[in-house]
């Protein structure tokens, strides 16, 4: 890695290209389309973003390129930037200070479930992290549009997550942990919901004011106890006994 990287970016960096080994090792990558992009430390409008056309399993630290607010390079990079494929991201990271990471998937379930008229249903406990929290954003064609920026914004609000009708899922989070945990557990309420709704069978509802209570016990689990920590730990070991190469 370039020796100038300030010890802040490149943190980041390692962090980063962990999220997209995570992604692949999980399941959750669209072969060379969609990203994950961080926001770099102390660089007012800069952005790390995956050279265009590498699979997520390859991503490293150092091949990851730095992008102004626009999409475009402003390092020396050798590799292309898909700067079309900003624009959902740079409208989030623009417009909320608090969402320094950004992850876009179009997973099997996560699609599958943005083309549900009702969305993600409050099914079970791991849904109910995102009960009052997941916005929704109407389909507008590919994601090309500059305009559509604003109207992305105003559909994700304040939550920390979002449902791209008829196109995929989208979170945020302050640091890699709190982006990847809401990415993980999203992606695997989707799972269960097209899984149980596979069956056929009525659905088993579940009563109204426990809904609303248990997204505020995942928050006081998240932010008292350390989960966050603990589990962002958990997923780096992971990483560490398939390949380490991720920070290189």
């Amino acid at each position: 890695m370039d020796h100038t990287v300030s010890s802040r970016e490149r943190q980041t960096r390692i962090e980063l290209a962990a999220c997209y080994r995570l992604a692949a090792h999980y399941r959750m990558t669209d072969l060379i389309y969609t990203h994950i992009t961080a926001r770099v430390p102390d660089e007012a409008g800069h952005f790390l973003i995956n050279p265009y056309g590498w699979r997520w399993e390859e991503i490293t630290a150092s091949s990851l390129v730095k992008i102004d607010v626009d999409g475009n390079k402003v390092d020396a990079s050798p590799e292309r930037v898909n700067p079309a494929g900003f624009t959902i991201h740079s409208a989030i990271h623009r417009a909320r200070h608090d969402a320094a990471w950004v992850m876009h998937t179009h997973t099997r379930a996560g699609v599958a479930v943005s083309c549900l008229e009702e969305g993600l249903l409050p099914l079970n406990q791991i849904a109910l992290q995102f009960h009052g929290r997941l916005g929704y954003h109407d389909y507008e064609g590919i994601a090309l549009d500059l305009d559509e920026r604003e109207r992305l914004v105003a559909s994700l609000g304040d939550k920390p997550a979002l449902i791209l009708r008829n196109h995929g899922l989208l979170t945020t989070g302050a640091s890699a942990a709190e982006m990847f945990n809401n990415a993980f557990y999203l992606e695997r309420a989707c799972d269960i919901q097209i899984a149980v709704q596979s069956t056929g069978q009525p659905l088993r509802a579940i009563p109204p004011a426990l809904a609303e209570e248990v997204p505020r016990q995942y928050d006081r689990m998240s932010h008292d106890d350390g989960d966050l920590l603990l589990e962002w730990q958990a997923h780096l070991r992971t990483l560490e006994a398939i390949d380490p190469g991720y920070r290189l």
